[in-house]
């Protein structure tokens, strides 16, 4: 899970950067709320796994 959290927030970033800089105006929002939503699962994964005591592999 910890994983695809972290693989789902690299898309969300770079699709960030072309979002923010103009290059797609129309994806800006789209973007936005990407990078949001797995920066949150990024943090709730890290959590989880904190609390279950589990390092990473």
């Amino acid at each position: 899970m910890l994983y695809w959290a972290i693989v789902c927030l690299i898309i969300a970033v770079v699709a960030g950067v072309l979002g923010f800089g103009g290059i797609a105006g129309a994806a800006t929002d789209f973007a936005q709320i990407l990078f949001f939503i797995f920066l949150v699962l990024l943090v709730i994964s890290v959590v989880v796994n904190v609390l279950r005591g589990r390092g990473p592999k």
